[in-house]
């Protein structure tokens, strides 16, 4: 009988123990989270990112100028969907012609997938032949917790005042085929062509679709 309860005191202590151990997980991933500050129709909140070069990068520094800003992963189906077809490259080579800032954000925590660096990330972007005004680092991953940035792609507008105007999917196709680019719905660039305009942007906000960002 002693044995026994031995036993069952010993098993009530490793719950305990396994109890604790969970909530302290829990605990550590809260104090990781970010609040999202990022809101649409509110200032966009600034940040500053080295880019591939090593450049910095502030969003304050392209006040006056609309701005886009891509959650990108080079290693995500939803993402190569676009650059494959050439639809991404296509996006930005159109508008920067336009003085649009167009910044590549990649928020994949070292050792995750998407996370490249040095020469290995300069082949990536080479390969894509990327049309975008900067790829940007985020390693840590504030800067995609704070806009809210959950899958890739995960897209931003940013108008020539520092308000946050669009946010979410580059368009309604929610799927990794090709083919499903031509004829899509694209919110970013009707988003674009209405605030480049002075039009109003009558589709704001949308559900992002992808994979989800490897923080």
């Amino acid at each position: 009988m002693k044995k026994f309860f031995g036993i069952a005191a010993l098993a009530a202590m490793l719950a305990l123990v396994f109890t604790v151990f969970v909530l302290s997980q829990d605990s550590k991933e809260e104090k990781v989270e970010v609040t999202i500050t990022a809101k649409i129709g509110q200032p966009a909140p600034n940040f500053k990112l080295s880019s591939a070069t090593g450049k910095e990068h502030s969003l304050s520094d392209y006040k006056g100028k609309w701005v886009v800003l891509e959650w990108i992963n080079l290693q995500c189906p939803f993402v190569l969907k676009h650059y494959n077809s050439k639809n991404m490259q296509t996006l930005q080579q159109t508008y920067t012609k336009k003085e649009v800032v167009w910044l590549s954000i990649c928020s994949s925590a070292p050792g995750k997938q998407g996370n490249f660096s040095g020469e290995e990330l300069t082949a990536k972007i080479k390969e894509v032949s990327s049309n975008s005004t900067a790829y940007l680092i985020d390693g840590d991953g504030k800067v995609g917790h704070t806009y809210g940035a959950k899958t890739t792609p995960h897209m931003f507008i940013v108008d020539p005042k520092g308000v946050l105007v669009y946010a979410g999917a580059i368009d309604d196709k929610s799927s990794t085929k090709i083919e499903d680019v031509k004829g899509a719905a694209n919110f970013v660039a009707a988003a674009l062509d209405a605030g480049l305009a002075n039009k109003e942007i009558k589709v704001s906000s949308t559900v992002s679709y992808g994979c989800s960002v490897k923080y």
